[in-house]
């Protein structure tokens, strides 16, 4: 069967080895500009243009005709995207869906809905290649795959909330405390897809220790971990090496922030994608 792995571009993700796989490109617009979250962006310039930035700025979802030509004929497609209840992705994608089995009534394809962004869709797609590449059939791939996420998590830590308050995601008053007091807020992408804040935090070292206290609440028992961040490698880097001391043989991947993730993490910020099985 010709498979074939679609996510947008929340996940961070522009390439896979090994299997068919692509991403839709959501965009980030000004005023001014558009930027659109593919590998020749430039992120820094970006993040740097936006802290400047005194206008509106926000998002924009991949429309139904790009998620249909990234599907690009393949017999069996599975399409990840950012939660539903933070984009319109998702409905994007079903309308997609529904186009491209039409067109090809032979083809198998299931839309799903991660009601998460970043390393935790990561981790949805590494999982989605070892099931394919292990010769299940679609159905089961489906099945397996909508198990696997009732396992996974995202937590965030942020130091600006800016951009999140200037597309409604919380409240102004609560990014302009933040920002004034130093304060971190962390939160974790919820059962429904929103953005839960849980903690608020001052200092790197508090936050890290925040961090894997929430995710050991949240069932981590040395499960992969998936580390996304905004310009802050050195904070990464010392968050992998505390969760090593928790378990040892934990497997740990820290990757930089794609634009859309760059957007709403803001310079500084943390992505955590984590297993709980």
């Amino acid at each position: 069967m010709n498979w074939k792995i679609v996510s947008d571009s929340s996940s961070n993700v522009m390439e896979a080895e090994d299997i068919a796989y692509c991403t839709v490109p959501l965009k980030i617009i000004t005023e001014q500009k558009e930027y659109v979250d593919n590998t020749a962006l430039n992120v820094r310039e970006m993040v740097e243009y936006l802290q400047q930035y005194k206008g509106k700025s926000g998002s924009s979802c991949p429309n139904a005709q790009e998620w249909m030509d990234a599907f690009d004929c393949a017999e069996a497609v599975i399409g990840l995207t950012i939660s539903g209840n933070l984009s319109g992705s998702y409905a994007a994608a079903c309308q997609a869906r529904e186009d491209y089995v039409k067109e090809h009534p032979d083809a198998k394809v299931f839309i799903l809905d991660t009601l998460s962004t970043g390393p935790e869709m990561q981790l949805i797609i590494e999982k989605l290649k070892e099931l394919i590449k292990s010769g299940l059939s679609f159905e089961k791939v489906r099945d397996q795959i909508k198990e696997y996420c009732k396992h996974t998590h995202l937590l965030f830590a942020l130091q600006s909330l800016r951009n999140l308050a200037n597309n409604g995601r919380v409240k102004p008053a609560v990014a302009a405390i933040s920002g004034a007091l130093g304060i971190r807020l962390i939160g974790k992408a919820s059962d429904q897809g929103t953005l839960q804040p849980l903690h608020k935090c001052r200092g790197e070292a508090s936050t890290l220790r925040t961090i894997i206290k929430q995710m050991i609440e949240d069932g981590w028992k040395g499960g992969k971990v998936r580390i996304a961040h905004c310009f802050n490698q050195s904070a990464a880097s010392l968050l992998a090496e505390m969760m090593r001391k928790e378990h040892k043989s934990c497997q740990i991947e820290i990757i930089p922030c794609a634009a859309l993730c760059s957007f709403y993490a803001e310079k500084g910020g943390l992505l955590v994608g984590f297993e709980s099985l």
